[in-house]
């Protein structure tokens, strides 16, 4: 019998299932797709149990494809989209659905947060910026706004810890990354923060229990082994948000490295040995899935998925183009934007379509696309948003920058990691190489090696990632683009300034509202 390990990712737009071998190659994929719902401009909900169900049949896929015994499989884990609050009755019935992380229902809850605490103080606390997408804010909203909802909530937790307890653990476990996110947690001691709890009158019992990533606490129960096509007994184990399992499958295990993911939303992480905080307060500083070390991140509240976007919306004719030529859409697309030139013919694409992140932290902040002329094109367009998504990266990397974190090169991984073109159009917007992974899939490499923690395959998370991770390609910036984008990105900046200088953003979003 052999050695294999599963992973899964539950992400915004879709799940991943996969098989891996312990030296990361893929023995079998499968995705499926779901959707996110809009109630109202600014909100973002979804149906967890259709994310679990989507999960459990990418997986079982995935076994299939695979070519092996289910049996061989050592050990499952996952990956998850953080800040999503699911709220439990005390039969652990859902209660009301998912409010999305990228949900920007809440700035009134973020003044109050800033009213009862400094936010300076918050952040030295918790290690993050006040903000509409951590938990904290969303609870408050829903004790607020739906006092019968919060009356019968006996648990909340997030969709990693939500999925757990579908496979089988027996209670609802959270890693210290994703505790983090809750907005109420010491992620230096790695404990809830009892004089948070008190101040915004949170119950401790309510949250999960805080775990580090890659403890074995469960087996696969039979009705999971049923829908997941995982055997009875397989250990589960803790696994970590999206971006800190994607950083575990870059191989972010070191000191000096740094990741770039562009997924539905974007990040940067990059690893630190004490948990340092940013003095300029604006990136996120959170617990590593290695116990005792942290991470640096910027987020990115819309990347790929406004690329997406622009296929729904404005691809049609290139869509029905692809399906003619037997071609994926984003593989043409990548054809036609190889004949645009670096600027897009003078246009540019502000991706703020859910909220600015870091390091403007602004949730009225909204998309916009400057320059159009009759003279442009759908393809120019497509560029402008390859390179507008990409300023905004630029701009985490800077403030990561300003922190004191050396920005000397970068892994990039994420779907837009296919497209030759875009690997570079990043290596020349950034100024620094970066390199690609033979798993693009990084969020599922990761979690898969911390399945292979908790199930005694590797020693360390760093084992793991030395056995199961490894570049593929380099792209090194071509300087004089560079100059080029950094003419863009100085119109960029000016542009995002003066929008929310003449409160442009603010008119805009209570307009939509």
């Amino acid at each position: 019998m052999g050695t294999y390990l599963a992973g899964i990712d539950i992400g915004t737009t879709g799940s991943k299932g996969m098989v891996f071998d312990i030296n990361g190659n893929v023995l079998g994929t499968a995705y499926y797709e779901y959707p996110c719902t809009y109630p109202k401009p600014g909100w973002v909900e979804q149906d967890p149990d259709l994310l679990v169900e989507s999960a459990m049949q990418a997986m079982n896929d995935a076994i299939g494809k695979s070519g092996i015994a289910a049996s061989e499989i050592r050990s499952v884990s996952l990956s998850a989209q953080r800040c999503c609050a699911i709220f439990l009755d005390e039969n652990e019935n859902l209660l009301r659905p998912m409010i999305s992380w990228q949900d920007n229902r809440t700035p009134e809850e973020v003044d109050e947060i800033a009213a009862a605490i400094d936010p300076a103080e918050y952040y030295k606390k918790t290690g993050y910026p006040n903000s509409t997408t951590w938990l904290l804010s969303k609870m408050m909203w829903v004790r607020k706004n739906e006092p019968e909802t919060w009356g019968k909530t006996a648990r909340i937790v997030q969709m990693h810890d939500y999925f757990l307890r579908a496979l089988g653990v027996d209670d609802y476990y959270v890693d210290h990354n994703d505790a983090g996110y809750f907005g109420v947690y010491n992620n230096v001691d790695h404990i809830w923060d009892d004089e948070l709890l008190r101040m915004f009158d949170i119950p401790s019992e309510i949250l999960p229990i805080p775990e580090k990533s890659g403890t074995l606490v469960g087996k696969v129960t039979e009705d999971a082994a049923g829908r997941s096509g995982l055997v009875e007994g397989t250990p589960i184990s803790v696994g970590a948000g999206d971006q800190s399992a994607g950083s575990v499958g870059a191989g972010i295990v070191r000191k000096g490295m740094l990741s770039i993911s562009m997924g539905t939303a974007g990040a940067v992480t990059a690893y630190l040995d004490t948990p340092f905080r940013d003095p300029n307060c604006a990136n996120i500083a959170t617990a590593h899935p290695i116990n005792g070390c942290w991470l640096m991140e910027g987020y990115q509240a819309a990347a790929a998925g406004v690329y997406r976007w622009f296929r729904d919306e404005l691809g049609a004719a290139e869509v029905l183009e692809a399906e003619k030529a037997g071609k994926d859409f984003f593989v043409l697309m990548n054809e036609k934007v190889e004949k645009v030139p670096a600027g897009a013919n003078g246009l540019l694409m502000m991706p703020y379509f859910a909220s600015a992140g870091t390091p403007r932290y602004n949730p009225s902040a909204r998309g916009a696309i400057i320059g159009l002329t009759f003279a442009h094109t759908r393809y120019d367009m497509a560029r402008a948003f390859m390179e507008g998504i990409t300023m905004d990266m630029r701009d985490m990397l800077n403030a990561m920058s300003e922190s004191g974190v050396a920005v000397k090169q970068g892994r990039i991984l994420g779907g837009p990691t296919k497209s030759d073109i875009w690997n570079q159009i990043q290596a020349d917007i950034y100024g620094i190489p970066v390199d690609t992974l033979k798993v693009g899939d990084a969020t599922v490499l990761g979690a898969a090696i911390l399945g292979g923690v908790g199930a005694g395959i590797f020693s360390s998370i760093e084992e793991g990632a030395d056995s199961m991770v490894a570049l593929d390609k380099r792209y090194e910036p071509d300087m004089q683009i560079h100059e080029v984008y950094n003419k863009l990105y100085d119109i960029y900046c000016r542009a995002y300034d003066g929008l929310d200088e003449k409160e442009v953003y603010t008119m805009i979003s209570e307009m939509q509202a």
